[in-house]
């Protein structure tokens, strides 16, 4: 999904110009003057900056707004630096566990010490396996603690009756990134293969197998990855929610694959066993193959291999120095491992994210932020009701239903209203990976005791220091966790038209993922069910492939371009997200005269700039490549440029001329929402 922000907004009296005192339109000091707005907004809007500000050896992308999130980091560390300072929490308290995890991670003498000893009792415990049993048993253990091999099984909203929480079974098992690295013959794909041998072949070699070994090894890996791999969806499929949509009676997992032991399997979790959905059923019955064909021996080398992909940041210097080789230099274009602090902050907050949260909420999070978001969320979702009212392709009874659909939406602000307590993890100084062990098995567990109650619709998906926000359609919420809602994303010291065009179009991006392609196929309640007439279905998805089109013309290199259908939703969230979020702002205006125009800008300006020099990331060309191929959201040149192009206001702004680049001909402009 993405990201959002808030605060409170110094109102200004009407005026027409004014300097930038007590309040500030965008940097001004960012803009590439040599450029211009109607050619190439992306390098218009924040050229300068970038060009200034060239990215850190330890990043993949670099802009304001990644600036942002490391300095959040900074006050994640702050947190954690007093936090471990005290060693006499109370044990099993939030500063306790957070603390103490912190402390061990930042320990890296001792972690250097133990080399690999962590994890040599998870090593062993697989190559004491001697039968099929104990090999199933294996697999519980390793889903105990989230090492998701070849399958994982996770707690979540039913399809068909999202006030209910039931497990879902997923593919997982694969150390590259998803499957056409294993399949494609592309130049890229075939070195990343051989990148990917040799780098699980050291790991073992690290680890104490000798090195003829280590390369059987990973060949065995490989060859275990690849047969998961032809069986896994690719990224376009893992979009489509129908196709994930295989609800199975508990029995009809022994049929689906009845060499694995489900009974002892959910027993052992201590799971219900009750219906289920399968997000994967040809992925699941290539596993039964698997247990009935692949000699043990492999199997124990292939389980073996992702714990020591799981653990290599917990382990020793050469384990993080070999994992960011190629998880980081080859797939990122990363020069440099991130300062190790930066690591231990990420950590802490992946594993004890509302621990942390609470002290991080008390510090940068107040009571008059959330209220500024709760007003700016409002706004926005009030112009979304405007846009639907006025859509001239849609009938009275889709509308209406669009309209039912909007009006349950649910938005979560900063933090949960109820923060986990961790009970019963135990944390110490003595060894980082056993503290990682320790969360993920509570964290887990957590997740597991979901399943088979109403659905919890307090719980969050994201823990409250995180810089990001998300859609949920299954509760059709959106959730914008306080670590987005800090400066640049929103600024009490600037304009409205800024931070309309900056946390705004977020806000309106995640609301737009409540009608995109994905989104679309859920009702009002989260339903996965068909809400449209057939009619303007049909209308809606040749609106899609508008913007499919448009974003297949846009290349990174020579041969390699967008795929048009894995970034459709994320398109058409921008798209729409900039065309209600401007409404927003020009409706929040009503009554109260129009904003100062600052240095230089008007406010339609500066509402535009604020997005281009919020999205105008700089990106390592090797991650270009990486997320050309399965991320879903478009490289920041076009996350810009793509959307503003389509947008009337947007030429109007900056009055571009008919034929200029940023202005995409009649014909061919893209109007989703």
């Amino acid at each position: 999904m993405v990201r959002s922000s808030l605060p409170l907004v110094a109102l200004l009296a009407a005026a027409t110009t004014a300097s930038a005192g007590a309040v500030h339109g965008i940097h001004p000091e960012d803009i590439n003057r040599n450029g211009d707005a109607c050619t190439d907004f992306f390098d218009y809007a924040n050229g300068a900056w970038r060009q200034q500000n060239p990215i850190p050896n330890y990043m993949d992308r670099w802009s304001r707004r990644w600036q942002s999130g490391e300095v959040n980091k900074e006050h994640v560390r702050d947190i954690l630096t007093e936090l471990s300072a005290k060693t006499d929490w109370p044990k099993g308290s939030a500063g306790q566990l957070a603390g103490d995890f912190y402390a061990a991670c930042m320990d890296e003498s001792r972690v250097d010490a133990l080399g690999s000893k962590p994890v040599q009792p998870w090593l062993n415990e697989i190559a004491a396996i001697n039968d099929k049993a104990g090999l199933q048993k294996a697999i519980g253990r390793l889903h105990d603690v989230g090492v998701a091999v070849p399958f994982q099984v996770y707690a979540g909203e039913d399809l068909h009756d999202p006030s209910k929480t039931i497990a879902h079974i997923y593919a997982g098992g694969l150390g590259m990134p998803d499957r056409d690295y294993y399949l494609k013959p592309e130049p890229r794909f075939v070195e990343a293969r051989a990148k990917y041998l040799a780098h699980v072949a050291k790991m073992f070699e690290l680890s104490g197998v000798p090195a003829a070994q280590a390369r059987q090894d990973a060949d065995t890996v490989f060859a275990f990855e690849k047969r998961l791999a032809e069986a896994s969806f690719d990224n376009v499929q893992l979009r489509d929610p129908k196709l994930q949509d295989n609800a199975t009676a508990f029995a009809g997992l022994s049929k689906l694959a009845p060499h694995f032991d489900w009974n002892a399997y959910f027993d052992a979790a201590k799971m219900p066993r009750n219906a289920l959905n399968v997000t994967q059923p040809k992925f699941v019955q290539q596993v039964d193959r698997e247990l009935a064909t692949t000699p043990l021996p492999q199997w124990k080398t292939y389980l073996q291999w992702h714990v020591l992909n799981t653990a290599a940041d917990s382990l020793s210097q050469p384990f993080v120095e070999e994992n960011f080789a190629f998880n980081g230099k080859f797939l990122t274009g990363a020069t440099e491992i991130k300062p190790r602090w930066k690591r231990c902050a990420e950590a802490t907050d992946n594993q004890l994210g509302e621990a942390l949260g609470q002290k991080y909420v008390e510090k940068y999070f107040p009571p008059e932020a959330k209220a500024r978001m709760q007003e700016m969320v409002k706004n926005i979702l009030l112009a979304m009701d405007d846009t639907i009212n006025e859509l001239d392709w849609m009938d009275p009874a889709t509308k209406k239903k669009a309209l039912e659909k909007r009006a349950t939406f649910f938005p979560k602000l900063g933090y949960p209203d109820k923060f986990k307590t961790y009970d019963g993890v135990v944390v110490s100084r003595d060894s980082a990976w056993d503290n990682v062990v320790a969360a993920s098995r509570w964290n887990v567990a957590d997740n597991r005791s979901q399943i088979g109650k109403p659905t919890d619709r307090s719980r969050w998906g994201m823990t409250p220091p995180t810089s990001n926000a998300y859609y949920n359609p299954l509760q059709n919420e959106i959730v914008f966790p306080a670590g987005i809602l800090q400066p640049p994303a929103f600024d009490v010291n600037a304009t409205d038209a800024v931070n309309y065009g900056a946390i705004g179009v977020v806000i309106g991006h995640e609301i737009s993922h409540g009608f995109d392609d994905q989104g679309a196929q859920f009702d009002a309640q989260g339903r996965l069910a068909n809400w449209w007439t057939p009619a303007d279905n049909k209308k809606f998805e040749a609106k899609g492939e508008c913007v499919v089109k448009q974003f297949e013309g846009y290349f990174i290199e020579p041969g390699v371009h967008h795929n048009g259908k894995l970034v459709l939703g994320e398109s058409i969230g921008d798209l729409a997200g900039a065309k209600i979020a401007f409404r927003a702002y020009q409706k929040s205006r009503e009554g109260k005269g129009p904003e100062p125009t600052l240095d230089g800008f008007t406010p339609e300006q500066q509402f535009f700039l604020a997005w281009g020099q919020w999205r105008g990331d700089e990106t390592r060309v090797e991650t270009q490549r990486t997320m050309v191929q399965g991320d879903p959201h478009p490289i920041a040149k076009y996350r810009v440029n793509g959307p503003l192009s389509n947008l009337p206001a947007f030429r109007e702004a900056f009055q571009c001329k008919a034929d200029a680049a940023m202005v995409r001909p009649e014909a061919d402009r893209c109007e989703v929402w």
